[in-house]
C-alpha cells in the first residue's frame, strides 16, 4: 500500500479570516504550530502569512521570512507556499512572498471562481478582529480571480524560474480541464499533484460522489501521471480525507480549512487535527509518507535549493 502524504494547512487567508483563538497569526505561533504539525506526521506544510498586528492576510516577503527560516531549521517537512494569498490581492502582491522564498512547492488555484464565505456569518458572532465580519458579509460579491494569464504567470515565475513544483488546487471539474490545457501547452510537466478542494460555496460540494467524479475525470485526462489529495472545508474535513485515502489518494487537514476537531469543539492546534487523522488512517492500515518519501513521489528540488 502506497504511503499517504498528509498535508497540513497551518494558517489560512482565503478559507478562514481569524475567528479562532487557536489559529496562528504571529510569526512565532505559525512557526511553532508548523513544527508541531510536522512532528505529528505532516509531510507537507501549506503556509500563508498574516500581518502580525491586524491578523489580515499578507503575502509580503518580510511576513513570510519572519517564520520560514525557523521552520526550515526545525523540520525536514516540505514547505508549500500559497500563491493564492487573498481574493482581495492583485497577482503581483499574492506571489511576492513565494517569489522571494523560492520554496519547493507552491499551491496554484486553477481558475477564477466565486468565493462565497458569508454563510459562516451564522456560525460565529464574537469576532477577534474588526475586519472579519465585514469581510465575510461582503463575500457575496467576492470573486477570486485567477485567469489563464495569471496561471501562466505563476507557472513561469515560480515553476520555470524558481524550480517549484505545484499543488494544483482544483475546486471544480473545469479546473481539471484547465490543468490539462497547460499540460498540453508544455507549461506543466512531470508528476502532477492535484488537490481536490471541496465544500467551498462557489466550487464543488464535499460529497463522495463528487470526489469519484473528480478522480475519474482526472484519470481520463492524465492517466497514471498524477497523484491526488483531497481537502474538504468545514465538518467534512475528516470524513472526506478518509474517503480520499480509501481511493488511493492523499489527504490534507489544517485550521485553514476547518477550525474544529469535532462538532462544537475548536481544535486547539493544527497538530491536534494531524494527530486525529493519523490515528484514523493508521487504524485502517495506512502508513504516512515521510517528507523524504513525499519528495521522491512529487519530484521536488530539495530543501537545499530554497531561499530561506
Amino acid at each position: 500500500m502506497t504511503p499517504v502524504i498528509l498535508s497540513c494547512a497551518i494558517t489560512g487567508s482565503i478559507h478562514t479570516p481569524t475567528m479562532s483563538p487557536y489559529l496562528p497569526v504571529t510569526p512565532e505561533d505559525i512557526a511553532q504550530q508548523s513544527l508541531d504539525a510536522a512532528k505529528a506526521g505532516a509531510a507537507i506544510l501549506h503556509l500563508h502569512a498574516r500581518d502580525p498586528d491586524t491578523g489580515r492576510p499578507s503575502a509580503r516577503p518580510d511576513d513570510f521570512m519572519a517564520f520560514l527560516p525557523q521552520i526550515g531549521a526545525g523540520t525536514d517537512a516540505i514547505v508549500n507556499l500559497s500563491t493564492g494569498g487573498s481574493a482581495t490581492m492583485a497577482l503581483e502582491d499574492r506571489i511576492a512572498g513565494p517569489m522571494a522564498a523560492a520554496p519547493e512547492m507552491c499551491s496554484l488555484n486553477m481558475g477564477t471562481m466565486n468565493f462565497a464565505l458569508y454563510p459562516m456569518l451564522g456560525k460565529r458572532r464574537d469576532w477577534l478582529q474588526d475586519w472579519e465580519e465585514p469581510f465575510l458579509r461582503d463575500s457575496d460579491d467576492l470573486v477570486f480571480k485567477n485567469t489563464p494569464r495569471d496561471i501562466e504567470a505563476v507557472l513561469r515565475l515560480m515553476g520555470q524560474d524558481r524550480g517549484a513544483r505545484f499543488e494544483f488546487e482544483c475546486y471544480d471539474i473545469g479546473h481539471l480541464y484547465m490543468l490539462a490545457h497547460f499540460r498540453d501547452r508544455g507549461l506543466v510537466t512531470g508528476p502532477l499533484f492535484i488537490q481536490f478542494v471541496m465544500g467551498v460555496l462557489g466550487g464543488i460540494a464535499a460529497e463522495p460522489e463528487h470526489l469519484i467524479h473528480l478522480k475519474t475525470t482526472a484519470d481520463r485526462l492524465f492517466g497514471p501521471d498524477y497523484l491526488f489529495s483531497t481537502l474538504a472545508a468545514g465538518r467534512q474535513q475528516m470524513p472526506m480525507a478518509l474517503v480520499s485515502a480509501a481511493m488511493g489518494g492523499h489527504v490534507r487537514v489544517g485550521l485553514e480549512d476547518n477550525l474544529y476537531l469535532s462538532r462544537g469543539v475548536l481544535a486547539r492546534s493544527n497538530a491536534q487535527q494531524v494527530t486525529r487523522l493519523r490515528g484514523m488512517l493508521e487504524g485502517l492500515g495506512h502508513t504516512l509518507a515521510t517528507p523524504a518519501e513525499a519528495r521522491a513521489m512529487l519530484g521536488l528540488k530539495g530543501p537545499d535549493k530554497v531561499g530561506f
